[in-house]
Parts: C-alpha cells; sequence; structure tokens
C-alpha cells in the first residue's frame, strides 16, 4: 500500500478537493476528500503493521534514518509544492523541509531507557516501555510538513504506527512526504489520509486509535479531546498562543528591532508561538513603534515563489477574512495603524504587514490570539503591570523578555505563565527540550525525549531476586 491514500475507495466516485495558491487566489490543483467511512480500513491497516513495526528497534532506526535520507533528497519538490500552496517564502520552505528530515534523524537514535528499581524489597522491579499502538494525527496549514514531523518521527520511532491528516487548505505537499517517506517504511507504517471534516473528527473519536495528537484551534481542539475520550485514547494537544515581548527599560531599541519584527512576522505571523503582543516602557513607546513600523512599511511581501520575498500571503480566505475583522475592530476602537492597516490591492490573499498603536487593551486583536501579521504595541508604567497584561489573556504558550541587564531580564521571564521563556529572542526551539503549553495553549508535552515518552507507556516486570 502507499503511504498516501488513493484517490478512489472502491464502490464511490472520489470526491475532489480544490487547494488554492494564496498568492493567487486561485485553484492550481486538488486531492482527495476522502469519506470518514473509509478511516476503519485505513486503522485496520495501521494496526497490522503496527505488530511488526513495534518489534525490531533496530529496524525502526535504520528505517527512520533512511527516510531522513529521502525527505533531504527530495527538498526541492517538497520545498516548491509548500510554498505554492501555503505561501511562505521558498527559503522558508527549505528550511521546514529540512527541519522534518533532522526531527526523524534525531527520533531515529533516541531510545527509551529501562530502569531498575531498588526500594529493600527481595525483588528485582524493572520499568520497561512499551508503544500505544496506532496514533491518529491532524496537523494544521501554518507549517504541514514541520508539524506533521514533530507528531510522526516520535511517534514511529517509539514502535507505533500513524494516521496522519493534513489541513485540508494545504493537503498536497503532506502527500508528496507521504509518497516520499513510503520509500524507506514498510506498508502501512505511516498513512496519509486528505479530507474536509468530519474526516478529522471521525479519526480523533476512531476507537482504534490509543493516541490522538492535534495542533490547532481551541475550540477543534476541546472537540478531538471530547470524541478521543470514549475510546480514553490518551491526547497530545498544542492549541496555539497568544505570546507576550515584555521590554524593559534599559532594552536598545535599534540593537533588537530586527529580532523582535520578525518573531511576530515569520510566515506572516502564522506561527502558534510568535510575537503577538508587545509592552514598551512608556518612554520608549514611540521609538520601538517607529522602529517595528519603518520594517513593516519596507519589507518584500509577495509570492513566496519570487526569491525578492521576505513575507508571503495569508493562507486561505477565512483567515484572511479574521484578520482584517480583528484589525478594523481595533481601529474602531481607536487604534492608530502605524503601518498597514488594510488588505493589499490585487489578487491573492495579502495583507499588509500592520503596526498597531493606542490599542485598548480589551481590543480582540490583544486578548484573542489573531494570526496573521498583526502586531499591537502597548505602553506600559511599571514593570508589575507590564507582567500582569501579559500573563492576562487564557493562553500560555510562549512569552519572552527583552533587556540589557540579563539577570534582570531572567527575573521577568520566570514571572510569565507560559510554557517557554525567551530573553532578548523569541520562538527558536531545540529538537531535545520540550514544547508545552499553559491554560489554552494545550495539554501533553512535544519535543526532546518528552515526545518520546509521550508515545509510550510503562510497562513493569517484578522478579524474584535469587536465593
Amino acid at each position: 500500500m502507499p503511504t498516501s491514500e488513493p484517490d478512489r475507495v472502491p464502490g464511490h466516485q472520489a470526491a475532489r478537493l480544490a487547494v488554492v495558491d494564496p498568492a493567487t487566489g486561485e485553484i492550481f490543483d486538488e486531492a482527495p476528500d476522502q469519506r470518514p467511512d473509509a478511516a476503519d480500513a485505513v486503522v485496520d491497516r495501521a494496526h497490522r503493521a503496527w505488530h511488526g513495526w513495534r518489534a525490531d528497534p533496530a529496524a525502526r532506526t535504520t528505517a527512520l534514518q533512511a527516510a531522513a535520507d529521502a525527505v533531504e533528497a527530495a527538498d526541492d519538490d517538497l520545498a516548491r509544492l509548500l510554498t505554492r500552496e501555503q505561501g511562505k517564502p521558498l527559503a522558508e520552505s527549505y528550511a521546514e523541509v529540512a527541519r522534518t528530515a533532522a526531527r526523524l534523524r534525531y527520533f531515529a537514535d533516541l531510545t527509551p531507557r529501562t530502569r531498575r528499581i531498588t526500594d529493600g524489597r527481595p525483588v528485582h522491579s524493572e520499568i520497561r516501555w512499551r508503544p500505544l499502538g496506532p496514533v491518529a494525527a491532524i496537523v494544521p496549514w501554518n507549517f504541514p510538513l514541520q508539524l506533521a514531523a514533530a507528531k510522526f518521527a516520535p511517534a514511529l520511532a517509539a514502535g507505533n504506527t500513524m494516521v496522519l491528516k493534513p489541513s485540508p487548505f494545504t493537503p498536497l505537499a503532506t502527500r508528496l512526504l507521504g509518497s516520499v517517506l513510503a520509500t524507506a517504511l514498510p506498508d502501512d507504517v505511516l498513512t496519509v489520509v486528505t479530507g474536509r471534516e468530519p474526516l478529522g473528527a471521525r479519526l480523533a473519536s476512531h476507537p482504534g486509535f490509543r493516541h490522538v495528537t492535534f495542533t490547532g484551534s481551541v475550540p477543534t481542539g476541546r472537540a478531538v479531546a471530547e470524541a478521543s475520550a470514549a475510546s480514553l485514547a490518551r491526547v497530545t494537544l498544542e492549541l496555539g498562543g497568544n505570546d507576550a515581548a515584555v521590554l524593559l527599560d534599559d532594552v536598545e531599541v535599534d540593537r533588537i528591532a530586527d529580532r523582535l519584527f520578525w518573531a511576530a512576522f515569520r510566515n506572516c505571523g502564522q506561527v502558534c508561538m510568535a510575537v503577538k503582543r508587545v509592552y514598551v516602557p512608556a518612554r520608549l513607546h514611540a521609538e520601538v513603534v517607529e522602529a517595528l513600523a519603518q520594517r513593516a512599511k519596507t519589507v518584500a511581501v509577495g509570492s513566496g515563489l519570487d526569491t525578492e520575498t521576505r513575507l508571503g500571503p495569508v493562507n486561505n480566505a477565512p483567515q484572511l477574512a479574521r484578520v482584517e475583522q480583528v484589525t478594523k475592530q481595533a481601529l474602531a476602537d481607536g487604534a492608530r495603524a502605524a503601518a498597514g492597516g488594510h488588505r493589499l490591492d490585487g489578487p491573492g490573499y495579502f495583507f499588509a504587514p500592520t503596526i498597531l498603536t493606542s490599542v485598548p487593551p480589551s481590543s480582540p486583536v490583544v486578548t484573542e490570539e489573531q494570526f496573521g501579521p498583526v502586531l499591537p504595541v502597548l505602553p506600559y508604567r511599571s514593570l508589575d503591570e507590564a507582567v500582569d497584561a501579559a500573563n492576562g489573556t487564557g493562553f500560555g504558550l510562549g512569552g519572552s523578555v527583552w533587556a540589557t541587564d540579563l539577570d534582570r531580564a531572567e527575573a521577568v521571564a520566570d514571572r510569565l505563565e507560559c510554557g517557554t521563556a525567551w530573553i532578548n529572542h523569541h520562538g527558536e526551539l531545540s529538537l531535545a527540550q520540550p514544547f508545552a503549553g499553559v491554560k489554552n495553549s494545550g495539554v501533553g508535552v512535544a519535543g526532546g525525549p518528552w515526545g518520546l515518552y509521550g508515545n509510550l507507556r510503562p510497562f513493569v516486570v517484578h522478579r524474584p531476586q535469587e536465593a
């Protein structure tokens, strides 16, 4: 069996899923729009494949390393297709493909540790680790390949099999990735399925899965958790963020402005752990706004296939409408656009890079996740006020503190209610570190050994000591 499900289900005319190039707003290809009832056969094959896959750790390591080689060999095709359907600049697509291969290599070499328990009893107690079984993974459209690899690399390394569903806005590069991986992995170890809802809901509720992992919105994450509860499957939910950057009064604006801008605007702001709010001492507020606005006004915006482009389009029409709506609401509430504030004329889903000032703290562009090229910059009078504001939303994925005095910055970072805090940078992750949020930003841990153990269960063996 191929690693991507075939276009047709026996006995049915296959429905099609139109794929739009966000740089033009036009359909350029299509993918299968698979029926929810096709999931049963897919899960059954994944379960059968699991028995052989889990039995040979050495073979898994070899296969995953070969899979990484195959991804690197296909980087041109994967990167260009990813840019075409997602919109990001081609250089960022190449980086995403490279990160996908690197994640496969990292987990290929990671093995769980058997642990002996010594507690004074005349028994040898040993903790071993076993895979869970077939895993369902549902990924969004902002980093289709990288987020897919963040789910399948640890799951497969742990000895599980996986059924992977990409967003209907970005199914093509993931299908191609599935075909590339099929050259290195045994049949049905990783299967890519594509389609609109209720396909994802069927996967989340399917009793054949022992783990459901999802990245996306809070409402959908809650629905996934509720659906998977019927079978008591383990869930891992990464539900986005509204990360705050807090600038301290000793910050050198000219030294950090570029880093701060790109921490907010990389991938057109469509990053769960992007900076989405900036809190600045009142006396530095105008300087920070001017520095960020100057960059927003001059950054090259266009098709990701153009080598001059630094900022691509918003990925899809509904998200563009969302970005436009929260921006208009902020402006109606009294905010001022120091740069941007509007859609760009012409084809495609382009929104001008936007810096907002005089934003009411209760505006949705501050309290919610805008997930686009819009950044509110808010002044504060006291550091306690800034920390309270940074912690004052329902999200807790990441946050950052920017300052010259690193010890003082770290003390402030320690007060942030989030899973990861950065100092003088934002959003950089190592493959070896845990990634998790608090509050509405999700449950469970990805990354590093924690990501591997999240796909395993402990198995304890007790053996009497020799007489």
